[in-house]
């Protein structure tokens, strides 16, 4: 079930993960040899290139004057090329003729013999002009080397240059990971790809994580796909999408609240049912997941938000729930058969818009709700009717009201978005405005959300009791007033299936 926890163990039990002891040896100044630091080796590897660099350059530059003293020789042989002629014509042997072009031109005895080399061909015209680029061109090679050996940050240049040249011929990804001394070993963790991941729970504790592109995108109004087998009379209620490195917090119907690694939960395939949620939490039997929160989604707010069935409220302080242990923490104390339902984070300056099965919604101040120890019972958020029950429970952020809207979705697969505008502001407790007009046809609501102007979802994924699965874009939700019922979102293949939960991706 758990593949990596294997690699792990092979980790610490074979030689797939080694230990290499390091001595860096260095002849410094070729007197004796010493254990160097990195950063003396690093200064000695300097120092060496230093000398190899000014030895080349003496060596280059010595190179360079000999054939400037050879082609300076070649140019007075040209330059009176019918002398030269002339009085090798006179001459009885070799040596005799150099001997005669020294005493004649004050000639050194390799320039003479230079001289005496050359070819007819290069008495041509465009050979001498070749002959007066390549002196110049010597000339200049030399100026360069006397330089580079006066001036050490030329030198310190040419270094730089080498070792940018030989990283780009010769670079590539290393094949093993060097860790620091003293480092710990390697983590689960480490050998994950912290990438998107999405958690699915059904309504009687099963979970399993799959990938997002395992759902591709669909049109408004089609069939979707299969994304999860239950078993009979189960059906998904929570996606939430995340990153497999995620701490993530789930809070139970009970008001307790536990933490996982998201990497814990076993990937599986779309049509997989999944693990048993008490395999990885220490939940009761008539205990339920209410909510799923990653952590690092909490990191810019201040408060966490509840919101039960029955519609009470309350909020805590993030700061609360930093230590979660593995036997849970308490989050909300409930009255009677009341169950925890939604966790929201805030930030204290939010609003809050409660919405119910049966079409009604109020819209109120955070402020207006004073914060609480993990341990209070909470206060009433919505005036519910007899056979009403609470089904969302959204935050307004003060920065991204301007344009938002409200998504509500029904269980017959209907749904709208209308604008916050259209909600305003009243007192915590009252009854609410009509959100959606519900019927046969539409079904009562299952779960509402907030789509900020400039969300940073772009998708909506619903998965019906059965386990079928669409996912639209949310854009081609349409935007509707208030009393509408709103448009079909999702068609099913069996009969009495409906809408069970839905997430934005």
């Amino acid at each position: 079930s758990f593949p990596q926890k294997v690699l792990n163990r092979l980790f610490k039990l074979t030689d797939c993960q080694q230990t290499f002891h390091v001595n860096m040896v260095c002849l410094v100044d070729k007197v004796q040899p010493k254990i160097l630091s990195l950063k003396r080796i690093l200064e000695e590897y300097i120092k060496y290139r230093q000398t190899v660099i000014k030895r080349r350059t003496k060596y280059n530059l010595i190179r360079a004057k000999e054939a400037i003293h050879i082609l300076e020789g070649l140019q007075v042989a040209i330059d009176n090329i019918n002398q030269v002629i002339e009085l090798i014509k006179k001459s009885e042997n070799k040596e005799e003729a150099k001997n005669a072009l020294i005493k004649k031109f004050g000639l050194t005895d390799m320039q003479a013999q230079a001289i005496l080399e050359i070819r007819l061909h290069q008495l041509a015209h465009l050979e001498r002009q070749k002959n007066k680029e390549e002196l110049n061109e010597k000339k200049n090679l030399a100026k360069e080397l006397e330089e580079i050996l006066a001036n050490p940050g030329m030198v310190l240049d040419i270094i730089k240059k080498e070792v940018k040249e030989i990283k780009i011929r010769y670079g590539d990804e290393r094949r093993t990971k060097v860790i620091p001394r003293g480092a710990k070993k390697f983590k689960e963790e480490d050998l994950i790809p912290n990438e998107p991941t999405v958690l699915m729970i059904t309504r009687d504790g099963y979970i399993k994580r799959v990938s997002p592109e395992d759902f591709k995108i669909q049109n408004r109004g089609g069939r979707g796909v299969v994304g999860f087998s239950v078993k009979d009379e189960d059906s998904v209620e929570q996606l939430i999408a995340t990153t497999s490195h995620a701490n993530v917090l789930f809070f139970t119907t009970k008001g307790r609240v536990f933490q996982l690694k998201a990497y814990d939960v076993p990937q599986a395939s779309r049509v997989a049912r999944g693990k048993a949620i008490v395999n990885f939490l220490e939940i009761q039997e008539d205990e339920k997941i209410s909510t799923v929160l990653p952590v690092p989604a909490l990191k810019n707010y201040k408060y966490l938000f509840f919101s039960t069935k029955k519609g009470v409220v309350k909020k805590v302080g993030i700061d609360a729930f930093k230590n979660v242990r593995r036997s849970g923490l308490i989050a909300l104390k409930l009255r009677g058969d009341d169950v925890l339902t939604w966790t929201k984070p805030t930030s204290g300056e939010d609003e809050i818009v409660l919405v119910s099965g049966k079409g009604q919604a109020i819209r109120f101040r955070e402020k207006d709700l004073r914060p609480m120890g993990r341990t209070a019972f909470g206060v009433r958020g919505i005036r519910l009717k007899a056979d009403d029950l609470l089904v969302g429970a959204e935050i307004i952020a003060k920065s991204k009201e301007k344009g938002s809207n409200l998504l509500i979705v029904t269980e017959n697969g209907f749904g709208k978005t209308t604008t916050l505008n259209n909600y305003h502001v009243q007192g915590r407790g009252g009854l609410g405005l009509k959100t959606a007009k519900i019927s046969k046809k539409t079904g009562r609501i299952v779960g509402s959300r907030i789509i900020a102007e400039k969300s940073e979802f772009t998708n909506l994924l619903l998965i019906s009791q059965a386990g079928q699965i669409i996912r639209l874009a949310i854009s081609s939700v349409p935007s509707l007033s208030r009393t509408t019922q709103g448009v079909r979102l999702m068609r099913f293949k069996e009969d009495g299936d409906k809408v069970g939960s839905f997430t934005l991706i």
